[in-house]
């Protein structure tokens, strides 16, 4: 187990490294050898990691730390709870899956391309390893430059203006960060999580901080109002880019919240929690109904994004165990339902290059495979029970109605409305009569895009069929961070203490 975080986040770095030594006009097939090995041998290290960690305990573990900028006392310090390590296993699972679903669209500059998601990749671990808080942000801004090239080169005919666009967002949200960073380094003498997190802040302190941290991690969300750039960097982002922004990236901003907004400010965290329930029952509300309006069905997905992704920012600051461990399980069902469906519509614009709802109509009669697998991820992102949505949504809102009835009565709202969306979408494209010579040709999925979609499909029915593993997984980890901002979590789901909490 020694280093195994530094080897993971070293593969795929190494991988884009033996690239970049590739001579130019390489065969095609040696630069995805190279991209799929690397990226599944990080899938294998953090498979070593999770073999090595310890199940209840809520504490970082597998840490290292080597001298960094010594300086300045910064350190490259890595480590993880239950929380990151669970993201980190949804990264590494995602990059190779997506890689094999990009070499079919993607053949221009393709060793740009794999480069780009290797050193993506690498960034996003680190983002989730990290204990140093310099270390967090330099690989949490450096998350954009291999993105920005993604959305970039291989979007679509807008693809400068939302790479742009997406850039700019997410840099000045990550400045307030950086200014907050260095305020308390002033203060602790450190750089050290723990160092951090030992400070007595006062109130004023603690809003402002606060604030600066939230704002940059909720333009990572996104959440409502700083959720423009998401719609347009979704639509013009090649697949693969969709599917990682969706699966991965923005689970970055929620990860942030819970890592470093709740226990580093605990009382401002108490204080902004109803306001911060208000605003993601608006997202929600809000997300689902910009997706009725949508005649694309990739822009329809952006806007479920918003939507759902106010789910997990709801359980977060429900400050309740059971609904903060459920908003952590629901960003991988979320990484994994909406990947999925980003690559179902993926794999049908490359049959029909368009991605207008009412272009298509009674394809199920042609690809029933793809209409089949297209109607369980859909009902997977609806919550529908027995799949792995439900397991995250309800308890969030079972948890939430424990302090605040009145955002869980709301947000549920935005469940039925997703219902909505996705059904409506799915009957129009798949059924009804089939017109037109083009939805007569359509050709259902290959055995190459069914291998890509099969291990997604079963995580998302095994979750829902028994998620315990992945509540066992994190809930230490989350009890840790409540206790940390005052929560007894020993009250939840108690009837009594949640009347008492409403009052």
């Amino acid at each position: 187990m020694a280093n195994i975080l530094t080897i993971t986040i070293a593969l795929p770095l190494l991988g884009a490294l033996a690239l970049a030594f590739l001579p130019e006009g390489s065969d095609d097939r040696a630069i995805k050898v190279v991209g799929v090995v690397a990226s599944a041998a990080a899938f294998v290290a953090s498979l070593v990691a999770l073999a090595g960690f310890e199940f209840g305990d809520g504490g970082f573990q597998l840490e290292e730390s080597f001298a960094w900028i010594p300086a300045i006392g910064a350190n490259f310090s890595l480590a993880v709870d239950g929380v990151s390590l669970l993201l980190i296993l949804l990264t590494t699972l995602l990059t190779p899956l997506i890689l094999i679903a990009s070499f079919a669209s993607v053949t221009d500059r393709l060793k740009g391309y794999v480069a780009s998601f290797l050193v993506l990749e690498a960034a996003v671990i680190g983002v989730f390893a990290a204990t140093d808080l310099l270390l967090f942000y330099v690989f949490f801004e450096f998350t954009l430059i291999p993105m920005y090239l993604i959305i970039g080169i291989w979007g679509g005919k807008d693809r400068r203006a939302a790479a742009v666009k997406f850039f700019l967002y997410t840099l000045l949200g990550g400045l307030l960060m950086l200014v907050a960073v260095l305020y308390l380094f002033t203060q602790a003498g450190s750089f050290g999580y723990q160092d951090v997190l030992a400070l007595e802040l006062s109130q004023t302190e603690q809003r402002w901080l606060f604030t600066a941290f939230a704002l940059a991690f909720a333009v990572k969300v996104p959440l409502f109002p700083v959720h423009t750039w998401l719609p347009d960097a979704h639509t013009e982002a090649p697949t693969g880019g969709s599917v990682f922004l969706a699966g991965v990236l923005l689970k970055m901003g929620t990860f942030g919240l819970l890592r470093y907004a709740l226990p580093f400010f605990p009382d401002a965290t108490v204080e902004f929690a109803p306001w911060l329930l208000g605003i993601s029952v608006v997202g929600i509300l809000y997300g689902a109904i910009v997706a009725l309006m949508q005649s694309d069905i990739k822009k329809l997905i952006a806007y479920s994004s918003v939507s759902h992704m106010g789910f997990v920012v709801l359980g977060t600051f429900a400050l309740n165990a059971t609904a903060t461990s459920a908003s952590v399980v629901q960003m991988v069902n979320h990484g994994l339902s909406t990947g999925a469906l980003f690559l179902l519509i993926g794999f049908l614009y490359e049959r029909r290059h368009t991605r207008q709802i009412s272009a298509f109509g009674g394809l199920a009669k042609r690809v029933p495979i793809m209409a089949g697998l297209w109607l369980l991820v859909s009902m997977s992102a609806l919550a529908l029970p027995g799949l792995n949505g439900f397991v995250g949504e309800f308890p969030i809102l079972l948890g939430t109605f424990q302090t605040n009835r009145t955002a869980a009565v709301l947000a549920s709202f935005g469940a039925v409305l997703a219902a909505l969306y996705l059904l409506w979408a799915y009957q129009r494209m798949f059924h009804g009569p089939l017109e037109g010579a083009d939805n007569e040709n359509t050709s259902d999925l290959k055995r190459s895009e069914i291998g890509v979609l099969a291990p997604l499909v079963i995580l998302i029915v095994a979750i829902g069929l028994y998620p315990k593993p992945m509540f066992d997984l994190v809930e230490p980890a989350v009890d840790r961070v409540l206790s940390e901002v005052g929560v007894d979590t020993t009250l939840d789901l108690d009837p009594v203490a949640s009347t008492d909490a409403e009052g």
